[in-house]
């Protein structure tokens, strides 16, 4: 059951009125809900996919999305109850339940993603459509992926406790009241990345909304991963996991042994950067975007330096 408050979810003409890329951006009716999406690049290259984490929305692709443009079709969109995206009901909160709207956006704009690219717990969504067969890219990269359930009896405790919390409707409230600049920083810091004053604003723009925090916790109260972890081995796309050295939010060698039970997987290290990293260093991750989409065959090599 949802519970009951009113939501103030962020508002596309006051909240969204200098969004980052807001040329980029439009809305579509899917799957039953109102998405903000954003696009760019040419509409023959091929599609790239990008799914922010939670608690995050387009902002957070901001300057990568347009690096990546020179080479790809990009489409970004803000994850349901997240940013200017309306939220799930109830029943559909869970990681399943995002998967099938995120394949009803797809559907409705009529793209099929040869590469796609998630960061945290939106790569644990690509991995879930791509096991279902909704989507089957070449290419699939996790961004410092939520791949795998929290150790010991965090794995139980964490949803628990953001489940009291999402059913509890002051705690969205509260949470926004107290989504000062500082407070940001201390959450940001705590991924072990270092964002600008522009990257911290945006999230504070985010966090100051309780509609947009009661997202986050019920995405995050109804995330069971341990369905995922155990059908990982299943996974055919070839995957590289890219791991953030500093990364305090999912620990760096957490990767490696999602790597040894993927098919065809490898980790690509990234020292230096955290949890954000492609906030942090959008050209070194573009980068890298490139040069794995070109050795999967995706580019050509007359392309790749763009």
């Amino acid at each position: 059951m949802m519970p009951f408050f009113e939501t103030d979810r962020p508002d596309w003409e006051r909240d969204g009125a200098d969004w980052p890329n807001r040329a980029a951006s439009r809305f579509v009716e899917a799957a039953g809900l109102r998405w903000h999406v954003q696009e760019f690049g040419a509409v023959g290259a091929p599609v790239l996919l990008l799914l922010h984490g939670t608690g995050a929305a387009t902002h957070s692709w901001r300057d990568l999305a347009p690096r990546l443009a020179e080479n790809f079709r990009v489409v970004a969109p803000d994850l349901p109850g997240h940013g200017f995206t309306d939220p799930l009901p109830a029943r559909d909160l869970s990681l399943p339940g995002m998967a099938n709207a995120v394949t009803g956006l797809l559907g409705a704009l009529g793209v099929e993603p040869v590469l796609a690219a998630g960061h945290s717990a939106g790569a644990a969504v690509l991995a879930r459509m791509c096991l279902d067969g909704s989507i089957d890219p070449r290419l699939l990269m996790a961004l410092n992926g939520a791949l795998k359930p929290f150790p010991g009896p965090a794995a139980f405790l964490f949803p628990t406790m953001a489940r009291m919390l999402f059913l509890n409707p002051v705690t969205p409230k509260f949470f926004a009241w107290t989504a000062d600049r500082a407070a940001v920083k201390r959450l940001i810091d705590g991924t072990g990345s270092r964002l600008d004053a522009t990257g911290l604003d945006l999230y504070k723009r985010l966090f100051a909304k309780s509609g947009h925090v009661a997202g986050a916790l019920g995405m995050m109260a109804n995330w069971d991963l341990e369905a995922l972890d155990r059908d990982l081995p299943k996974l055919r796309q070839h995957t590289v996991l890219v791991v953030g050295s500093e990364d305090r939010a999912i620990l760096p060698e957490t990767a490696f042994t999602v790597r040894d039970r993927l098919p065809d997987a490898r980790v690509e290290l990234m020292r230096g950067l955290g949890h954000l990293a492609h906030e942090e260093a959008p050209e070194r991750v573009a980068d890298l975007v490139r040069r794995e989409a070109r050795e999967a065959g995706l580019l050509a090599a007359e392309s790749a330096g763009a």
